[in-house]
C-alpha cells in the first residue's frame, strides 16, 4: 500500500512523494530517485504517521537538493551514439530489421541494436544490464567462496551504488556499467565486504582493500567525485 505526497523544492519545482507502508519495518527509509523523473520514495512502519514522515523530509531538505542539483542534463539516446560501457568505448547503431543486438566487429566496439525504434532505448538498456551483470559474476568468481553474495539484483538508484542485506542479496546500480572499470570493481569489493562487516568500521575497509588491491583509495575518490555523471544517460 503507497500513499503520494508532494514535496515542493527551494526553486518552486515539486517533487513526488512516494511512501511505502511496510510490514516488519523498524524506520523511516528514504530514497531520491533522479531517473526517469525525480521522485522521492519513502518505505515506514506501518505506525508511523505520514505527518512524521513529511517532518522528517524536511530536515533532510539540503541533502536531498544537493542530490537533485547534482543530476547532469540528460544526453540524448540515438543511433550513432558511442557509450563507454565497463571501460570499453562501443558505437551504437541500428537497424530495425533485425530481430536481436549483435556486435558488427571482432573488437566488440560497434553493436547494432535490433527491432522497433520504440524499442531501441529499452533494448540498449537491457544489453547494458545484461553485460554489467555479466562482470560482477566474474568479479565475484575472483573472491573466496565465503564472500559470494546469496542473490544478485540490478536497480536504478541515485545516492547508493550498492547494498548488502543480512541475508547476503546484494544489489548494484546498473549506472555502473558507465563507469571506469576499476570504479565499478571497487563497488562490488566495497558490498562483498559486507558479507563480514555489516560497517564501516577499520576492519571492513582493510577487508574491502584486501579484496581490491592497490588503488581503492583513487576508486573511492572517483566515485564520490564524478558519480553523479552516470545518471546522464537513460
Amino acid at each position: 500500500m503507497s500513499d503520494e505526497n508532494i514535496f515542493t523544492l527551494s526553486n518552486g519545482q515539486s517533487v513526488p512523494v512516494i511512501i511505502d507502508n511496510r510490514r516488519g519495518a523498524h524506520n523511516v527509509t528514504l530514497r531520491p530517485k533522479v531517473s526517469p523523473t525525480l521522485s522521492i520514495h519513502i518505505s515506514k512502519p506501518w505506525t508511523t504517521s505520514v505527518k512524521f514522515v513529511m517532518n522528517f523530509l524536511e530536515t533532510k531538505r539540503k541533502w536531498i537538493e544537493k542530490i537533485f542539483d547534482s543530476v547532469p542534463c540528460k544526453e540524448e539516446i540515438k543511433p550513432g551514439i558511442t557509450f563507454e560501457i565497463l571501460g570499453r568505448n562501443i558505437k551504437i547503431i541500428h537497424d530495425e530489421t533485425m530481430r536481436s543486438n549483435k556486435y558488427m566487429d571482432t573488437d566488440k566496439t560497434t553493436l547494432c541494436i535490433g527491432g522497433g525504434a520504440d524499442m531501441f532505448e529499452r533494448r540498449i538498456r537491457d544489453f547494458i544490464k545484461e553485460e554489467l551483470l555479466k562482470e560482477i559474476k566474474q568479479i565475484i568468481k575472483t573472491t573466496p567462496r565465503e564472500y559470494w553474495p546469496s542473490h544478485i539484483t540490478l536497480r536504478d538508484t541515485s545516492s547508493r551504488w550498492g547494498s548488502c542485506s543480512t541475508t547476503g542479496t546484494m544489489s548494484f546500480s546498473w549506472r555502473l556499467a558507465f563507469a571506469p572499470y576499476e570504479v565499478m570493481r571497487y563497488v562490488v569489493m566495497h558490498e562483498l565486504s559486507h558479507k563480514k562487516h555489516m560497517d564501516h568500521s577499520p576492519e571492513f575497509w582493510a577487508t574491502v582493500s584486501s579484496l581490491y588491491g592497490f588503488g581503492v583509495e583513487r576508486a573511492k575518490r572517483w566515485l564520490a567525485k564524478n558519480g553523479q555523471s552516470l545518471h546522464k544517460y537513460f
